[in-house]
């Protein structure tokens, strides 16, 4: 039997974590946008990195019909910009108050974030609640600056 829901999330707490934002945008949907800290690399060769999506996230299914994301990896000033692509506000305010530009594949890419990688969707795995989206990197911008971190449901920082 497995764990119930309430201790898996408490003891996943306990993983600290960056804070992304994922984007993308498409004809239907334009530009979509969400905070995401299940993120990770995947693959060297080829550059490949993966996330996962809830399945009733909107920004999934402008995912699906683009074919394209970026992960943008949130700096530690960027508290706000977590919080606004966390939900509450429309996909249209999330973008009007943060600084973008298209990046290689038309995606989003966040100019004060810390790393923004640029990929084009390679596979996509349904797992329970979730999709695991596999992209392969196009295209990555580093800027200076330390990440924000998020552990026990609270955002840290770097000592």
């Amino acid at each position: 039997m497995p764990v119930n829901a309430d201790d898996f999330k408490k003891a996943l707490q306990q993983w600290a974590s960056g804070v992304t934002v994922v984007t993308t945008q498409s004809e239907k949907f334009g530009v979509q946008g969400m905070t995401v800290t299940a993120f990770s690399s995947v693959s060297v060769n080829p550059p490949q990195i993966l996330v996962c999506i809830n399945d009733s996230a909107d920004t999934g299914a402008g995912i699906e019909e683009s074919r394209c994301f970026a992960v943008n990896v949130l700096n530690s000033e960027q508290q706000g910009v977590s919080n606004q692509f966390a939900g509450g506000s429309s996909q249209k305010e999330r973008f009007e108050n943060t600084a973008w530009e298209p990046g290689i594949t038309g995606s989003p890419i966040l100019t004060d974030s810390i790393v923004s990688l640029d990929c084009r969707v390679v596979e996509k795995v349904r797992a329970g609640t979730h999709w695991i989206i596999i992209g392969e990197v196009q295209d990555t911008i580093c800027r200076p600056g330390n990440p924000l971190l998020y552990y026990c449901g609270n955002y840290r920082q770097l000592a």
